[in-house]
């Protein structure tokens, strides 16, 4: 059975992310008797915001048109280009689309599969991507015996084999610092110190850096970076320009941005995108280089 969860100490699940809406008609997929149920999902413009919600199943979530972003309660989780984000059954989380963004929603039974416990995001292959599509043309009660049954199994399988990245921004339940994540996802190009992040919370420069780093693992400066990645490939998968994500995140100029993408993802954002949009084939996601 879902359930929906509304925690006032808890700012983060309301807080507006740019260029993002919530998602679609609240489903509740342990309804649904069958090991397997994908769903294609289409956001209108200016939805309502889901609360955090859990349910048994564990949650596939596959971006198809537009950016999408998960939110749990230790961060936030970008579905990457021609990837998807894995959240296990039982986790409180919701899922960001962005205007007339469509996506497709894999909910799977806890016993039905070896996918890890923990959220993480996934590569996509082309075999993987066409039978999340065509599983959605079924209904969700399809027959447990037949080829739908036998579709959703070679899934499972192909699943469990997809290697794993971390495309997320770690948030704890620190106050403090889901705060300055929501400053910093509201104005990512924010380029104010540590020093003067401590000042505004009534802390020292040293007693903020090390909450930070015991809270997320990383010194500030990493952890905006990985904050300036993610907003990057959401912003760039729903079309924008590198020039303009550039700005938009305080960059000095698009070949400053770039230098720092490289470093962090092992590539340019052109590339990363470009090869993203290959592994998916023909139906590849809008991109704008300029």
């Amino acid at each position: 059975m879902q359930t929906f969860i509304v925690d006032d100490d808890y700012p983060l699940p309301r807080m507006k992310i740019p260029d993002l809406r919530i998602n679609y008609t609240p489903i509740d997929p342990d309804h649904f008797d069958r090991p397997v149920v994908s769903l294609c999902l289409e956001a209108g413009q200016n939805d309502d915001e889901l609360p955090l919600h859990s349910h048994q199943k564990g949650q596939l979530v596959v971006a198809c048109r537009g950016s999408v972003m998960c939110r749990t309660r230790g961060g936030l989780w970008i579905v990457p280009p021609q990837g998807a984000v894995w959240i296990p059954g039982g986790m409180l989380h919701s899922n960001c689309v962005s205007d007339f963004g469509k996506i497709y929603v894999v909910f799977i039974d806890p016993s039905a599969t070896k996918l890890p416990n923990f959220c993480c995001t996934f590569t996509i292959s082309p075999l993987v991507r066409e039978i999340i599509h065509r599983l959605a043309v079924f209904p969700p009660l399809y027959p447990m015996e037949g080829p739908t049954s036998r579709l959703g199994c070679v899934l499972l399988d192909e699943l469990v084999q997809m290697s794993t990245e971390q495309m997320y921004l770690p948030i704890s339940a620190d106050i403090r610092l889901q705060q300055l994540a929501a400053s910093l996802l509201r104005e990512p190009g924010d380029r104010s110190t540590v020093e003067d992040w401590a000042t505004r919370y009534a802390m020292s420069e040293r007693t903020l850096a090390r909450l930070i780093f015991k809270e997320t693992g990383m010194t500030f400066g990493r952890w905006r970076q990985r904050l300036h990645i993610l907003v990057a490939l959401q912003r760039l998968s729903a079309g924008a320009s590198v020039q303009a994500v550039s700005l938009d995140l305080g960059y000095e100029s698009p070949s400053a941005f770039i230098t720092m993408f490289k470093k962090t993802m092992g590539t340019s954002p052109r590339r990363f995108l470009t090869e993203r949009s290959r592994m998916a084939g023909p139906q590849a996601f809008d991109y704008n280089p300029m």
